[in-house]
């Protein structure tokens, strides 16, 4: 059996367990344009990347057992597979997302199932070099305990240092596809590596390994959903215009509508409960000008409307400074009118104790919910940064047959503030229907029961009774730092 030094095949393997971590990291990133960032998608990334590992590391033993396998060249073609798989994840997610969350319309299979679709092959063949190389190491002059040791401690080592450099270079730097593309290129060299090693680089391996390096620049050129990828999200400015002299875009963050804007109309909400937001802070203001934070900024729907208004006391709180940005170009805002902090929403209010009349929680979208920003110790801090007279108003969607989210919520307000208000669209929903409400919390009731704005057509909006909202928080339960399961109340349905 050809042999190679045992610092050669620790490095090799360290190598090829970053780059599989690199994957499993942008696996999570390149599912969010189709599945939102959730709990549920981390949790399919990592049980699918495991599975095909665990059948990797099986595959790869029962080859090292087989007679006549040469492991180095066994090796090698494990690795051009995973060069293969990994250029192709991007086209394998394009193609069966429709069939799939066609097929899968309940969030947790649909999720599943793409993530099975896309990136486990790329994980089966990236773990079937591990026990190959493993044998290889125990075959050489080094001490069997020593080689063995320095295999699994390579193994580990790399999927740090993999971790670390998907999150805080390769993503941020190059976005997904050029990570995937030097992922593939990797791959590549090692398969080259090992042909050689074997010393079976013949016409086959020599001609496989030029094509996949020019697959992995093929990967890197292919077309991206996102208009800008950010280090936190997938970005896409959509035109939603009805009529061309008339622009309105849509900005879509991962797979989600989070605000629509009109060139020409800065001061008309164009979804329910951005509309609600508007109208409830002029209701709730306690006076004609008053300061307000938001909490995150969306496509800047609200501060934009604000500052048309001449209000000037306006702070936003937005993680993503690649949101502002996009908002500044495709959305008419003026990041002057008002002032920016590109951190964590709780980290912003707890850092700063200036006191605001209205502060807006838009922190709702889908399945993803920020678990820290709906508890109680957070709602307590929101209490401190409010004007004696303020009012605290956010957005929650859930099932209309269920509510077990809207009430988990209300339950934990009615713990801070003496007054809490369920508002909603004025109609019956359907069964089943996901209703996207607006909760106002602070020490004084609205002044209305009802109101109508454009949402863009004229929409009426009431507070739901106090009976119901009482019924509503029967069903739910305190939410706090120690246990807020936000992602499994608002998840799917059973």
């Amino acid at each position: 059996m050809p042999t190679a030094p045992l610092w050669v095949l620790v490095t090799l393997q360290a190598t090829i367990a970053a780059a599989s971590m690199v994957v499993e990291i942008v696996a999570g990133r390149m599912l969010a344009p189709y599945v939102g960032m959730s709990l549920y998608t981390w949790t399919s990334v990592i049980a699918v990347v495991l599975a095909g590992f665990s059948v990797g590391h099986w595959w790869g033993g029962r080859l090292a057992d087989r007679p006549g396998v040469d492991p180095m060249a066994a090796t090698g073609w494990a690795l051009a597979a995973a060069a293969l798989t990994t250029a192709l994840a991007g086209a394998a997610l394009r193609a069966s997302a429709e069939p799939v969350l066609s097929a899968f319309p309940q969030p947790v299979w649909g999720i599943t199932g793409l993530t099975l679709a896309a990136f486990f092959l790329p994980s089966l063949f990236a773990g079937i070099p591990a026990p190959l190389l493993t044998q290889v190491s125990l075959s050489g002059p080094s001490r069997q305990g020593q080689a063995l040791g320095a295999m699994f401690a390579s193994g580990a080592i790399g999927a740090i240092f993999g971790t670390l450099l998907a999150g805080f270079v390769f993503i941020s730097f190059l976005g997904s596809l050029w990570t995937l593309a030097a992922v593939t290129l990797v791959y590549s060299l090692g398969a080259a590596l090992c042909f050689a090693l074997a010393k079976r680089f013949r016409l086959i391996e020599g001609v496989t390994t030029v094509g996949l390096v020019g697959l992995s620049v093929a990967t890197a050129l292919s077309p991206s959903p996102c208009t800008i990828e950010s280090r936190y999200f997938c970005l896409q400015s959509v035109d939603v215009s009805a009529n061309p002299a008339h622009i309105t875009r849509a900005m879509v963050i991962d797979h989600m509508v989070h605000g629509i804007s009109a060139q020409d109309a800065p001061d008309v909400m164009f979804t329910d409960h951005a509309a609600m937001l508007d109208a409830l802070a002029r209701i709730r203001a306690p006076n004609s000008s008053p300061s307000s934070f938001l909490i995150g900024g969306g496509n800047y729907a609200l501060p934009r409307a604000f500052a048309h208004r001449g209000l000037t006391q306006t702070t936003v709180a937005e993680i993503d400074p690649a949101v502002t940005d996009l908002a500044a170009r495709d959305f008419w805002f003026d990041p002057q009118s008002a002032i920016i902090l590109h951190m964590d929403a709780r980290q912003a209010l707890r850092t700063d104790t200036t006191r605001f009349d209205i502060i807006i929680g838009d922190a709702f979208t889908d399945t993803a919910v920020p678990q820290h920003l709906v508890t109680r110790e957070f709602f307590e801090l929101i209490q401190s940064r409010l004007t004696p007279d303020g009012s605290y108003l956010m957005n929650v969607i859930d099932y209309a047959d269920r509510m077990q989210a809207v009430g988990s919520v209300v339950t934990t307000l009615r713990d801070v503030f003496p007054v809490v208000e369920v508002w909603a669209e004025a109609r019956r929903p359907e069964p089943g229907e996901r209703v996207v409400m607006v909760i106002a919390a602070g020490r004084a009731v609205t002044p209305v029961d009802s109101f109508v704005v454009p949402a863009p057509e004229r929409t009426s909006f009431a507070a739901l009774g106090a009976g119901f909202v009482d019924r509503i928080a029967a069903t739910g339960f305190l939410l706090t730092d120690d246990y807020a399961p936000i992602d499994r109340l608002v998840g799917p349905r059973d």
